[in-house]
């Protein structure tokens, strides 16, 4: 059988082919993207009729390769029994977008129930539960869902990185054995590899047939990529288990996280496509982005009122739509070495609470945000000198600090209702529109008093979610960004809760371009906090040019971490141009494709958004550094109408000096006024002549109804 059935329309989504024939777990014969038009006559993506791999992979199936399930039960007769399973299916039934299958091994103690989904964008979801139905406990210590891939499939791309440097690609070629990312930091992580994609030799942005998997969930994590001298090739995923941690009695079950498979045909960009079709369609998705000042590196902990006023007032006047106060305003939080659990406002800074501060930002017409970082506590807090016991650890010893801060055991209900109760009094002291949720350590040692120090990391994830939940219950009308040190917790577990993410604490424009492109890869753009620094970068020292730092937060959600009180009357008046630009481009960008053109220059990147409807493209051309030839780039569009006429304009400020040897930029736009076919620029593009660097050349390109004369 195929689920899910080809769409009638031929658009192609992520479909697996079972055999269902017997009473074994079905095999996966074949996962791929489908369509109608790839379908043979039987309703088969392909005629490949090889072994396949059991929906649940089990040793029982002379599958030595690792399971999908593996744990054992302790406590009772027989108790090493269940070490290894032989499920009998129950039950198979299916709908347009949901296949579930129940099964049992009754000499296990188990039963099984899997699920798979369809998602709008084609992508395909898959669970498991396991039930333990046996005397005793069963200990859990690993479910993965894992598909198939197809043997021409043979390259591997992931990601890591550190703080201020997260996603960077990585790449091999896919051998024998397994490549496992495991995740322990209690968070996806700044260097965690986000999703692992396989691909035909030399896959590209544009190119290529990719599958690709991502786990849904905001707590230890692992993706597995396994190829066996038997079975062939398999990617899958599920939630890092530590010893011990989920133990199942009679009765009780556990079911994995939604692990997520994307397939394209058309390389990383079709891939990409499929998350953010879905991410779009998802209730919590924002129906606009506002422009964003965070004062962080404006004013760090120095929160004066008069110079928050004047930021604030400078803000407004260059169409600013959304002010966040962050960390500094809460009892005793004079810097990060203390204050972290007191969540109340610091009178000591703020007599008259925080009031003065929103009702000033609303009145200017802006929103008014506010940070947060819930889940953690400072030693040098009221909390914890109350409550030394609330943290997370192994035993009697307290985890090593870092940043001056451990983790609240929110898997405590004493715990999780008073952070619930001191976040929701705040929220409800001032108007507040919305919330930067911040988690800036990793949960070393993440056990809970409260159960003799075993591993909580599982239960203080759900906990985290309940937490987020309820505060949106309560405050229905607040925005809440999800943040990490940065990056560090970006996954669809709280895209499903979150308007926004803070893609890097890196503001650093040139650094963002490449992280900025990477996150890309899972997250629409309108999710992806991108600010215009200080002229000189906090993190890096690096000087860079208004135009260079606005063009590189353009695409993304656009605010400003600068402090305006020192900017020159010139600066604003630019500045309040890209904030015009982006407001005219914003339903464009938050709607539109993602395209990365391959460049044939690395000193040079391409990418764009290109209209749903291919009526409209807006392109970037990101001259990194000095290119080390003459001949400049062809940047080509893809995603256009083939043969509709298309006029090209510059975007935005333009510099049209020729730099050395090269030639100057044509006056109206890369083909100097005259009309292009959208297939000419699919294929043969346009050109744009080297640019000096650390500079962005934007071309926006619209359909016209004149004749089509190239």
């Amino acid at each position: 059988m195929l689920f899910p059935p080809t769409h009638p329309s031929g658009s192609a989504r992520l479909t697996v082919e079972l055999d269902t024939t017997g009473d074994l777990l079905p095999r996966i014969l074949w996962a791929g993207a489908a369509d109608a038009a790839t379908a043979d006559a039987a309703g088969y993506p392909s005629t490949f009729r090889g072994p396949g791999l059991p929906l649940l992979g089990e040793h029982a199936h002379e599958l030595f390769t690792r399971p999908h399930l593996r744990g054992h039960r302790v406590d009772a007769p027989d108790s090493d029994a269940a070490w290894s399973t032989r499920f009998l299916v129950e039950d198979l039934s299916t709908t347009d977008d949901t296949l579930t299958l129940s099964a049992y091994d009754d000499a296990a103690g188990l039963r099984l129930t899997t699920e798979l989904q369809t998602l709008p964008g084609g992508l395909l979801r898959g669970r498991h539960t396991v039930r333990s139905t046996g005397a005793g406990t069963y200990v859990l210590t690993g479910l993965e869902v894992v598909l198939p891939a197809a043997d021409d499939l043979t390259e591997l791309l992931d990601f890591t990185g550190r703080h201020e440097g997260e996603r960077t690609p990585q790449r091999h070629s896919v051998t024998d054995g397994m490549w496992l990312r495991e995740g322990r930091e209690g968070r996806p992580g700044l260097g965690g590899a986000t999703m692992v994609v396989l691909g035909t030799r030399g896959f590209g942005t544009r190119t290529g047939t990719v599958l690709g998997v991502h786990v849904a969930w905001s707590g230890n994590s692992l993706l597995r990529a396994e190829r066996s001298p038997d079975l062939g090739t398999t990617l899958g995923g599920g939630e890092l288990l530590q010893p011990g941690e989920v133990r199942l009695a009679q009765g009780e079950a556990y079911t994995s996280p939604w692990v997520v498979f994307g397939a394209s045909d058309g390389g990383l960009d079709g891939l990409a496509e499929a998350f953010h079709t879905y991410e779009r369609s998802l209730a919590t998705h924002p129906a606009r982005q506002p422009v964003v000042l965070n004062v962080w590196e404006a004013v760090w902990f120095d929160h004066d009122l008069a110079r928050l006023h004047q930021i604030a007032d400078r803000a407004a006047g260059i169409g600013i739509e959304r002010f966040v106060l962050d960390d500094g305003w809460f009892h005793g939080r004079r810097d990060d070495t203390a204050g972290l659990g007191d969540w109340w406002v610091d009178p000591d800074v703020w007599p008259e609470g925080l009031a003065p501060i929103a009702d000033h930002v609303r009145s200017l017409g802006m929103q008014f945000g506010l940070w947060f970082e819930p889940e953690m506590v400072n030693p040098d807090s009221e909390l914890y000198r109350a409550h030394p016991d609330w943290i997370l650890s192994a035993g009697a010893r307290v985890p090593q600090l870092h940043r001056n801060q451990l983790v609240l055991d929110l898997s405590r209900p004493e715990v999780w209702q008073h952070v619930h109760d001191r976040v929701d009094a705040v929220l409800s002291s001032a108007p507040i529109d919305y919330v930067k949720w911040d988690h800036n350590r990793e949960l070393l040692e993440a056990g809970s008093g409260a159960r003799g120090g075993s591993s909580a990391v599982r239960e203080h994830t759900l906990a985290f979610y309940r937490l987020l939940d309820s505060l949106r219950l309560l405050h229905p009308a607040i925005d809440w960004e999800t943040c990490a040190s940065g990056g560090g917790r970006i996954d669809l577990g709280v895209l499903e809760r979150t308007q926004r993410v803070w893609t890097s604490d890196m503001t650093d424009a040139l650094a963002r371009q490449h992280i900025q492109r990477w996150t890309a890869q899972l997250v629409a753009p309108e999710y992806l906090g991108a600010h215009v620094s200080a002229p000189i970068a906090h993190q890096t020292g690096r000087t860079l040019l208004l135009d260079f730092r606005a063009a590189t937060a353009l695409f993304g959600a656009f605010g400003v971490e600068w402090d305006l009180s020192t900017a020159t009357e010139e600066e604003l008046t630019a500045l309040a141009g890209w904030v015009d630009l982006h407001k005219r481009f914003r339903p464009l960008l938050h709607s539109g494709r993602t395209v990365r053109p391959e460049s044939a220059d690395p000193a040079v990147l391409l990418h764009g958004v290109v209209a749903a409807d291919g009526s409209e493209a807006l392109v970037a051309h990101v001259q990194l550094d000095e290119s080390a030839s003459n001949r400049g780039t062809v940047v080509r569009v893809p995603g256009l109408r083939p043969e509709a006429s298309y006029d090209l304009r510059w975007a935005g400020p333009v510099d049209h000096r020729a730099v050395s040897r090269s030639v100057e930029l044509a006056k109206d736009g890369p083909s100097d006024g005259a009309p292009v076919r959208g297939a000419v620029l699919d294929t043969r593009g346009y050109w744009i002549p080297r640019r000096r660097p650390e500079t962005v050349t934007l071309v926006h390109v619209t359909q016209t109804d004149g004749s089509m004369a190239r």
